[in-house]
């Protein structure tokens, strides 16, 4: 049996301005903006090519502190590129960070440890990590 891992809650303070930096600078798909009522809202957005989702929302999400979450990690074939169209959408991003040693051959010197970090502004953390071959 497959267990597969589909939604991962991102908690906010504002969900328009969560779900703008998810779209506009992360470039994730918005899958929907579900509007139940004044106190129910869910925003559903996919990161390009992936299996899970995220969910910003309000009052059928889990309440967490908005920036609690830390470690979600996205993970690129390259990581200079992912790092160019971060900038050229505004996000401030630091640069590639080496963390690690690779524990086998890899066809690129950064595949598996190379990485960036950033946090949403709710303070959010993310890592982006190089992985071009599985």
């Amino acid at each position: 049996m497959n267990w597969t891992l589909e939604v991962v809650v991102v908690p906010v303070a504002d969900i328009d301005r969560a779900k703008a930096f998810y779209a506009d600078k992360l470039g994730f798909a918005v899958d929907h903006d579900t509007v139940i009522n004044d106190d129910i809202r869910i925003v559903q957005l996919t990161p390009p090519g992936s299996g899970c989702s995220i969910v910003i929302g309000k009052g059928a999400v889990p309440d967490m502190a908005p920036g609690s979450l830390k470690g979600l990690q996205l993970v690129v074939p390259d990581i200079e590129a992912a790092r160019a169209e971060l900038l050229e959408r505004g996000l401030e991003v630091g640069e590639v960070q080496v963390v690690g040693a690779n524990p086998r051959p890899v066809p690129h010197p950064l595949d598996n440890v190379g990485f960036l970090f950033f946090d949403d502004p709710d303070g959010n953390g993310w890592a982006v990590q190089q992985i071009s071959r599985r």
